[in-house]
């Protein structure tokens, strides 16, 4: 339950109740096991990216943020028990109802044993790292998001040594390399039963044979998770992808935003941990005995397809197919594909005979994230190669795709590409691609895709989103003028069809709710719908509330950060529904009613300050 206070919901706060709605699903006993164990791990991933991004910019910043993340610990412990409780008195039994066995040490029979310790001693242990902890020497580097074991031993005793002497405890850390293995190993079947482990517990099991003249006491987990902030003060001076590269390397070493441990572990352990790891207090998340639960994306399933949510195939537009071409499909009329309902085979389609025609003399897109082995990147190289001119603008400060989408630059630039990089001061999030053929007549024949969803074949089978294909003059005619604007930034196109950041999107926004207020002061139905990822923009919260006094009835599908509070006497005609399902609802929709004669507009922005500046 989020607390009300004011006029606006804190960010960070809604957002938490965001991931409490994954975990919700993962809870939801009427969907199958493996859809379950998938929520998990999104929750799991996205509660990583919160503290490297969300918490770890409260530790930077001067303001007094305790009193907040102290409520963000009381959240996110109250949202790990639950976890905890899913997973293991739930989600696990049901496995071993399958005959899928999580197993541990306790319960491995003879065969079992001498395959674990063969697939330590012959896999594992080359790439292990165990190091003693000692007070004055030098500390040890723990890698974001790395799971080690912290290690509690006491040295052997020789003969006739005295016990006291020998008991005195020593510690040590040794990493889990998963980044090398499988997180979750499977054991020979036997008799029916398929047997799984985590990679954690083989490691335990063999902790001896690391630390030889110690006899190991106890072992718990750790994790340090560090701030994914670039660290960029200055993006007006010097090559912005320069300084974009240099810091990914930083990232890897940045300050720590949370040391999550084993809440087993006792207290003089997890001080001297804490001390020799120089980590502060207010860095410590209590956790369980295992972390990194976002490897259950590939935890194995031996019975698959079984126990998995059933495939929903892609659906093809028949109409759409039936012509030959997609430029002659879209000169003929407008084209909407609702991803991932529809397949995304048009839009390669679309992007290939562009690649191929003769007569196209010019290809124009934007990237923000796109696929690994992008069949969108390979198309635009085949247009180059083709003779097209060929321009894309790359994103460099899409977060944790910056580097994916540094190598992709340099593989385009090198087949003859122009890539523009970031823009200081500027983000570049749409999603718009620009055919231009030769001109006939002085008269140039120009055809656009516009999408909510990212230039992304692999995430528009799990991502809702919508495509426009069209060859209408008026979007087209704006498309040329804003990539000119991106390509020279000298003089701002006056945008009638598009709404575009920096341009007009918050005066047109505000324009058209104050229409709909209008209408409902003349006693006309007003109403509007918005659908989106994210609402904070408090000017633009402080509209819709002007309009819900107004009379206007106004729909919110809000999937994540929400600050607008409802029920309220400034917000009565305000209803939100937040939308967490089989599917990321990733689309931004707003419709106007506009007395009667609905404008609706497509967009991949937010009511996020970020996207709406």
């Amino acid at each position: 339950m989020m607390k009300k206070t004011g006029k606006y919901i804190n960010r960070d706060i809604s957002w938490l109740s965001f991931n409490g709605r994954v975990l919700d699903e993962a809870k939801d006993r009427s969907l199958p096991l493996y859809e379950r164990l998938k929520f998990l791990a999104i929750y799991s991933s996205n509660l990583d990216e919160f503290y490297k991004v969300r918490v770890a910019a409260y530790r930077r910043s001067s303001l007094d943020s305790k009193a907040l993340l102290q409520q963000i610990l009381e959240i996110v412990n109250k949202q790990q028990n639950e976890f905890g409780s899913v997973f293991w008195k739930e989600l696990v039994p049901k496995l071993r109802e399958n005959q899928i066995l999580l197993l541990h040490n306790r319960r491995l029979n003879k065969s079992r044993k001498e395959f674990i310790t063969h697939y330590f001693y012959q896999e594992v242990i080359p790439y292990l790292q165990p190091l003693l902890l000692l007070k004055g020497k030098v500390l040890p580097f723990l890698q974001d998001d790395a799971i080690y074991l912290a290690i509690k031993m006491v040295k052997k005793s020789m003969p006739g040594e005295e016990v006291k002497k020998r008991r005195k405890a020593r510690y040590a850390i040794v990493n889990i390399p998963s980044d090398r293995f499988p997180r979750f190993i499977e054991l020979p079947e036997a008799k029916g039963q398929y047997c799984i482990m985590f990679l954690d517990d083989i490691i335990r099991m063999n902790l001896d044979a690391l630390f030889p003249g110690y006899d190991v006491e106890s072992s718990y987990s750790v994790k340090l998770s560090r701030d994914a902030d670039l660290g960029i003060d200055d993006e007006f001076t010097g090559d912005l992808s320069v300084k974009i590269s240099s810091s990914l390397v930083k990232r890897k070493t940045g300050a720590p935003s949370r040391f999550l441990y084993d809440n087993a572990m006792p207290g003089p352990f997890l001080d001297f941990l804490r001390q020799s790891l120089r980590i502060s207090r207010e860095d410590l998340v209590p956790g369980g005995k295992y972390h990194n639960f976002s490897d259950l994306f590939s935890f194995p399933n031996p019975l698959s397809p079984k126990l998995e949510i059933k495939s929903l195939p892609a659906l093809y537009k028949k109409d759409l197919e039936s012509y030959p071409s997609m430029l002659e499909a879209i000169r003929e009329k407008d084209w909407m594909l609702h991803f991932p309902y529809h397949s995304y085979d048009p839009v390669i389609r679309f992007l290939n005979e562009a690649a191929m025609d003769p007569k196209v003399k010019e290809i124009k897109t934007t990237q923000y994230r796109v696929a690994s082995d992008s069949a969108v990147v390979n198309a635009l190289m085949n247009a180059r190669n083709n003779g097209k001119r060929v321009t894309v603008f790359v994103e460099l400060k899409a977060r944790f795709d910056e580097y994916a989408n540094l190598q992709f630059a340099k593989i385009m630039s090198k087949a003859g590409i122009r890539i523009i990089y970031s823009i200081p001061g500027l983000k570049v999030h749409a999603k718009v691609a620009l055919v231009l053929k030769k001109p006939v007549k002085n008269k140039q024949e120009a055809f656009a895709f516009l999408s909510t969803g990212n230039f992304n074949e692999k995430t528009a089978r799990i991502y809702a989103d919508h495509g426009l294909f069209t060859s209408n003059e008026k979007i087209t005619s704006e498309l040329k003028d804003l990539f000119s604007y991106l390509e020279k930034q000298d003089i701002k196109p006056k945008l009638k069809h598009l709404l575009v950041a920096q341009l007009n999107i918050k005066k047109e926004l505000s324009r058209k709710i104050d229409r709909e207020i209008s209408h409902a002061a003349a006693g006309k139905e007003a109403k509007i719908i918005l659908k989106m990822n994210g609402l904070d923009h408090r000017k633009m919260i402080d509209k819709l509330y002007e309009a819900s006094r107004k009379g206007v009835k106004i729909d919110l599908l809000v999937r994540g950060i929400c600050c607008l509070v409802p029920d309220k006497k400034y917000s009565e005609n305000i209803t939100i529904t937040r939308i967490v399902d089989r599917f990321l609802e990733h689309a931004r929709v707003f419709v106007f009613h506009n007395g009667g004669n609905p404008e609706i507009y497509m967009a991949s922005a937010d009511w996020m300050n970020r996207n709406l500046n």
